[in-house]
């Protein structure tokens, strides 16, 4: 059901950008590396869609609670059960400070939510990296398996990632475009809101990078977010944020965390 109605939000604004990978070799190449080793396949190589690059929220909806501070109470369309409201109507934005936990509204099931900028680039060929300029955070997305024993908890945890592509039908050409999924653990108990809506510790956030194309033919990045967390919501909390693509990093304002 989660991944349905997660998928079925995408579908609403997603027409992606073609892609397609091919390999010609010629016959005389072929021959001069028969028996050479296979080149490895990484996921730079075989990305169906291009996010690198600099993107800018576009906030269309929940404009206030996104762009201000909700007051405490403010728990709107948050599925929330009785313990985290408890946990949230407790809320103490001096208290945060005090501790230096400033950032616990700018972890990884809240950061896309966060209006402000984001620079997609490749860390190396299996690693797509995400930095933030608001709360100057920094996501990191392994592509392949997660490591047998976890490290320390982050604000950002660890996240796995893979390319999803459409699959086709039967006696179809290959399909063109994906998205990528990006499942990420192992993370510090934060805020979904800023007004103090917690997440825990055992929170399981699972994401999806889509690109689609705005009327004026300028690319349009949509994630898609579902927070899973069984200690304080009732049922998985799903939302969308979209970004715009920007020209270059000119108006990249890296800002640390408030809790305010």
């Amino acid at each position: 059901m989660r991944i349905a109605v997660a998928r079925s939000q995408r579908n609403l604004v997603i027409a992606t950008l073609a892609a397609a990978l091919s390999l010609f070799v010629e016959p005389h190449a072929a021959a001069q590396n028969r028996g050479a080793p296979p080149a490895a396949i990484t996921a730079k190589a075989t990305a169906p869609i291009d996010l690198t690059g600099y993107w800018v929220a576009f906030v269309t909806e929940d404009w206030r609670h996104r762009m201000l501070t909700p007051p405490k109470g403010d728990y709107q369309s948050l599925p929330m059960n009785p313990e985290a409201r408890k946990v949230a109507d407790a809320w103490d934005p001096a208290a945060d400070e005090r501790s230096g936990n400033e950032c616990k509204a700018y972890g990884a099931a809240a950061i896309m939510r966060v209006p402000g900028r984001v620079n997609i680039t490749w860390q190396d060929d299996n690693t797509l990296r995400v930095d933030t300029d608001a709360g100057m955070q920094t996501r990191v997305f392994h592509f392949g398996p997660s490591p047998a024993t976890p490290g320390q908890r982050t604000w950002q945890g660890y996240s796995t990632a893979q390319w999803e592509r459409p699959v086709p039908g039967r006696g179809a050409p290959p399909p063109m475009g994906g998205s990528l999924k990006v499942v990420t653990t192992n993370v510090r108990a934060g805020y979904l809101r800023k007004n103090g809506v917690p997440y825990s510790e055992n929170a399981v956030v699972t994401e999806y990078f889509d690109v689609a194309a705005l009327p004026d033919g300028s690319p349009l990045l949509l994630v898609t977010t579902v927070v899973e967390d069984p200690l304080y919501l009732q049922m998985p909390f799903i939302v969308s944020s979209q970004f715009k693509k920007e020209r270059d990093g000119s108006k990249w304002d890296p800002t640390p965390c408030t809790a305010r």
